[in-house]
């Protein structure tokens, strides 16, 4: 709705000012007009003045007023989400644009979830910092549908994702390195002394598993049910997170090797294994900036022959 709004205005011919979500992110978190507005360095009366005008024009009340400080909201709590996010792309969009004629420089905005071939795309950019210092990352870390949902928006350029994933939607660079699925355990428990856990194993036993319905659709596939029959104790997005619950003795956590150890916790693979495949993203049809478009070239380049630890 607010994002739109923007737009909206934009196409009008009105000036699309970003100067007064600061204004706004400013104000709510000062929770304080006076306070906000020093910071900002404009009068008390501006300040009040552009927060009223903003709201007239999106026709809600974005704070709640009282003597002593406003707090955001509902439909303030929204705007201000919409307002980092528009902020951000464009911060980005200025970086981008602003890069030099002679050194590679500029942002890539890069994605990625709990995966082993997190280590190959660390070192994938490390490579290419040490030939374009100037080049700037910002990582975002987050789960699945976070992620897709950042490439939709332009928020990410490029992501590293796993299986199971609809892939035939994006631009794609494969990454010749499978992720095992397997159940991470508790140290002390029956299932930490095994080599591989099967399904006779895990028939019943409560776990905690990721919230995406492609996951559950696999591990049910596996353990030879429906997802929807699934004993799932807790479900969640982080492995951290997931981890604790395992040590806390909620069930085991259905999920790929990673290069880290947890607290109290041990993985076991599957068997019959499963294996998923690993990818870097990118929306089709996509303008990407110069910094972008070099990095997508590097990696192909890197992935066409040169194997990930001669990077």
């Amino acid at each position: 709705m607010y994002f739109c709004y923007f737009i909206m205005k934009e196409k009008a011919g009105e000036k699309m000012d970003i100067r007064v979500l600061n204004y706004f992110l400013m104000v709510a978190r000062e929770e304080n007009i006076t306070k906000a507005a020093q910071n900002l360095h404009v009068t008390q009366p501006t300040l009040s003045r552009q927060i009223a005008q903003l709201e007239e024009e999106l026709g809600v009340k974005l704070f709640q007023r009282s003597n002593h400080h406003i707090i955001l909201t509902e439909d303030g709590m929204i705007l201000k989400r919409r307002a980092q996010e528009i902020i951000a792309l464009a911060e980005k969009t200025k970086v981008d644009l602003n890069h030099g004629e002679q050194m590679l420089t500029g942002e890539i905005a890069i994605g990625s979830g709990e995966f082993q071939a997190t280590a190959f795309l660390s070192e994938l950019i490390s490579a290419f910092h040490k030939r374009h210092p100037l080049v700037k990352y910002s990582i975002y870390s987050g789960n699945a549908s976070n992620i897709h949902d950042y490439i939709e928006r332009g928020l990410l350029d490029i992501a590293l994702v796993s299986e199971p994933i609809n892939i035939g939607k994006y631009d794609f660079i494969s990454i010749n390195q499978k992720g095992v699925w397997g159940a991470l355990v508790r140290s002390d428990s029956d299932f930490a002394a095994k080599e591989f856990l099967t399904p006779e194993d895990l028939k019943d036993f409560p776990i905690i598993i990721s919230s995406r319905d492609p996951v559950k659709e696999m591990y049910g596939k596996w353990l030879g049910t429906n997802a929807n029959d699934l004993n799932i104790a807790a479900g969640g997005n982080l492995l951290y997170n997931m981890s604790a619950l395992v040590s806390a003795g909620m069930g085991a956590a259905i999920c790929v090797k990673l290069n880290c150890t947890y607290d109290n916790c041990k993985f076991i693979p599957l068997s019959p294994k499963i294996e998923s495949s690993s990818f870097i993203i990118r929306k089709k049809d996509q303008v990407f900036s110069r910094a972008t478009a070099e990095f997508i070239e590097f990696a192909k380049t890197c992935l066409k022959g040169i194997s990930n630890n001669s990077l």
